[in-house]
């Protein structure tokens, strides 16, 4: 097996050029010249965090609603522009930020940077776009009331997470707040939170790095907004220090939906890469790992049973999920339990340990295979801290994890007695 040359290879600090604009915005670019495409992402420090609960939704709005049209192009002339060069821009907001991405082929990145420059900073928010929008999350709100998964995912964060929480709520909002924000919440919140400070673009393909920063510079170096609001960071959160159990009945159902945990690291955490580590043994790694061989292998008690860890910007949640027959509930949730207290008292195999290690390695080439992997990895690279040499440390940073850290790590987040339940499906009589 042909082995890489890290240093010519993988992205890393001599291959990724990286500067940072006079008025705040950092650009990272990568050339790859194996593609004739050119693939950018980023972020902006718009998301829902910045929002006021009573105007919950306001962020994703507002997001959704710059493609609509600007102050220069309506909607047809907008997308005109960009389906006759096949080029596409999306762009929504999270809870912590908003995220925009865009692919062109790699002489139209002027006309890609251009189009998300004339969105970003100058969105009309035509109210018949936006009404249309308002109906449409409405509309897919109304129908998430009669779907398990959101619905045990919603009861779940509404009990894991304080009502001060910016975690507490969905970014899409909800029926009784969506109809509240008005044409000038939506350029209010547009004046305030968009801005170029904290702003981070990443571009990747043909191009070379020196034009793709004059390029990005051309259409974002004037940017101002010397009145933007102060920054604000994702607070703190714990877990409940008792069982906290919560069903949602949905009627005409025939499964029931499941949602088991606590709060987990953030991206940045110190035990981030170890508790990751004993998620993929819990529920990720092979067929859902220990959670998806007893629950649903061997038991039978599941459609499907896994384990997730967010690990995004702020205190997320490590859960575990499953989708069961209604009957099979109470069956279902003490083996769940069973497998969090094994992974919190006992070390996890060799076996488990190697076969996992290799797993995140192995696939980290099939990651960096696209120029929108290498720039997603390049994003978070830039927006977690992580370094630019963190490719090259990857592997040490994996292989340098023992047992005793993926136990450590289980035990500081997961505790008996103490984590959040909800469940969601039919009544059973």
């Amino acid at each position: 097996m042909p082995t890489l040359n890290l240093l010519q290879d993988v992205p890393n600090q001599s291959n990724i050029a990286r500067v940072e604009l006079p008025n705040g915005i950092i650009v990272l670019v990568y050339e790859n010249f194996d593609t004739q495409s050119v693939v950018l992402s980023g972020t902006l420090l718009a998301g829902a965090i910045y929002e006021d609960v009573e105007k919950n939704g306001l962020a994703s709005l507002t997001a959704s609603a710059l493609m609509r049209g600007t102050l220069r192009r309506d909607f047809d002339t907008l997308h005109h522009l960009l389906e006759e060069s096949g080029a596409d821009i999306g762009i929504s907001a999270g809870t912590n930020k908003l995220g925009f991405h865009g692919k062109a082929l790699a002489e139209d990145l002027p006309l890609l940077l251009e189009v998300l420059s004339d969105v970003l900073r100058y969105p009309a928010f035509p109210i018949n776009h936006v009404e249309r929008l308002r109906g449409e999350i409405m509309t897919w709100l109304k129908y998430q009331q009669q779907d398990t998964r959101r619905q045990v995912g919603k009861a779940f964060r509404e009990q894991l997470y304080a009502p001060d929480h910016p975690y507490y709520y969905s970014t899409r909002g909800t029926l009784d707040t969506l109809p509240t924000i008005t044409i000038e919440d939506l350029r209010q919140f547009h004046a305030m939170f968009y801005r170029p400070q904290g702003m981070i673009i990443t571009v990747v393909g043909a191009v070379t790095a020196q034009d793709a920063i004059q390029t990005v510079e051309r259409y974002f170096g004037d940017w101002q907004n010397p009145d933007y609001a102060v920054f604000k960071t994702t607070p703190t959160a714990t877990t409940p220090t008792e069982i906290k159990r919560v069903f949602v009945p949905v009627s005409g159902k025939t499964q029931t939906e499941i949602l088991l945990g606590v709060i987990g690291p953030s991206r940045s955490a110190p035990d981030y890469y170890a508790a990751n580590m004993a998620n993929s043994i819990l529920g990720q790694f092979g067929m859902m790992g220990r959670i998806g061989e007893v629950v649903r292998e061997q038991s039978g008690m599941a459609y499907y049973a896994s384990s997730r860890l967010e690990g995004g910007y702020g205190p997320g949640a490590w859960t575990v999920s499953a989708g069961v027959n209604p009957t099979n509930v109470e069956k279902a949730i003490p083996l769940i339990l069973g497998e969090i207290q094994r992974l919190i008292t006992e070390v996890v195999t060799d076996e488990e340990l190697d076969d996992n290690k290799r797993y995140y390695t192995g696939r980290l080439p099939l990651q960096l295979e696209t120029n929108e992997g290498i720039t997603g990895v390049i994003l978070s690279m830039e927006s977690y801290g992580l370094g630019l040499d963190y490719l090259l440390r990857y592997r040490e940073i994996v292989f340098n994890l023992t047992q005793a850290d993926v136990l450590a790590a289980a035990q500081r987040y997961w505790q008996p007695n103490c984590y959040t339940l909800a469940i969601a499906g039919p009544e059973i009589k």
